[in-house]
């Protein structure tokens, strides 16, 4: 069950003119609860103006050893979006000493190390959460190797530029380091432009054995990531070896919810505990959920970073849009909650599977 606890910043580091790394301290009766697989992410909350404000925010820093200790420090990548209530806060306001609210780590874009080949592709801060599945693979598991391509729009924005020159340092044989800016010409490497389907399709088999990859990692903007998964797609990937992350996606309208019964209700069990409430008119179950348990676990409420995952137990419901689980997950039966809406009288929803 995903819970919040206070965590001292330990550090603030510029990457970037509109980006920063904090650093956190964990305190050895938390470490076990902050154990996280390499690619999961942490929410962070704060209130402003007495509403609660969530945001999401990969941790980069490698995971434990799964026979050691947990983390002693985690380390997540923040970048400045316009208007972000929260990115503007945490690069303009939060201080070494200060302490944040933050959530257990979830998420399932994560890697198992194995031997093998594995290849990502991201763009912007989509770095974050592949700079730690990277570092713990290759430090993991010596038989492994790691292409990793990476697109931004100049060097002054890149996010952990000298993380990831680190690791190829360390590794020169089994990490492969593609960097392909957008927006600025590159001394040596690839020629500028965007990393769309057309140019991936030529590119990847040029790189490396596209059918002998064992998983790709493909994280960043929706565009991209569609883009990517689409040239994989068409090189013969099978979409089980193709994991997603997307870190924002603009809104979209709601979808049409003639199919919603007039009166509804919601039973969820969530962290041991049961119960049954009335949907009101219009709202998602997570909502309901919030009014009745407010311990109930999410964070972007957008349908992007899939925190408020629930199995359905009974009933069918319609989700808005889901940028966050698999296939294999939704065909199992998991919903996001955020975005799902009753389509029979009675749902039932099981947050602890």
């Amino acid at each position: 069950m995903a819970r919040f606890h206070t965590l001292p910043v330990a550090a603030v580091d510029r990457l970037t003119d509109d980006s920063v790394a904090l650093t956190l301290t964990v305190p050895p009766r938390l470490r076990e609860e902050y154990r996280h697989a390499p690619g999961q992410h942490l929410a962070l909350r704060r209130l402003v103006d007495g509403t609660e404000i969530r945001r999401t925010y990969s941790i980069c820093s490698p995971a434990p050893a799964p026979d050691g200790e947990g983390p002693s420090t985690l380390r997540v990548g923040v970048r400045l979006v316009d208007g972000g209530a929260f990115s503007t806060y945490a690069l303009k306001e939060i201080n070494v000493g200060d302490e944040l609210e933050v959530m257990t780590p979830a998420g399932r874009f994560t890697l198992d190390p194995a031997p093998g080949i594995y290849a990502a592709i991201v763009g912007g801060s989509g770095i974050t959460p592949v700079l730690s599945i990277v570092s713990t693979l290759l430090e993991r598991e010596p038989e492994a190797r790691f292409c990793l391509i990476r697109s931004d729009r100049t060097a002054a924005s890149t996010m952990f530029l000298e993380e990831a020159a680190d690791l190829k340092d360390r590794h020169p044989r089994r990490l492969q380091l593609v960097t392909v800016l957008s927006r600025e010409e590159q001394q040596a490497g690839l020629p500028s432009g965007r990393l769309d389907q057309e140019r991936l399709t030529g590119l990847l088999p040029a790189l490396l054995p596209v059918g002998q990859v064992a998983g790709w990692f493909l994280c960043g903007p929706f565009g991209l990531v569609q883009g990517a998964e689409r040239a994989l797609r068409g090189l013969g990937v099978v979409r089980s070896r193709i994991h997603e992350e997307i870190f924002h996606v603009d809104a979209a309208a709601p979808a049409p919810a003639a199919t919603a019964p007039a009166h509804s209700t919601v039973t969820a069990r969530l962290d041991g505990r049961g119960g049954t409430w009335p949907v009101q008119d219009g709202e998602s179950l997570l909502e309901t959920v919030l009014r009745n348990r407010p311990d109930a676990p999410y964070a972007c409420k957008g349908g992007v970073c899939g925190t408020c995952r629930a199995f359905l137990v009974a009933g069918e419901v319609r989700m808005d849009r889901n940028f966050a689980l698999e296939t294999e997950e939704t065909e199992a039966g998991y919903v996001l909650a955020c975005q799902s809406h009753p389509v029979t009288e009675k749902v039932e929803l099981d947050f602890d599977r």
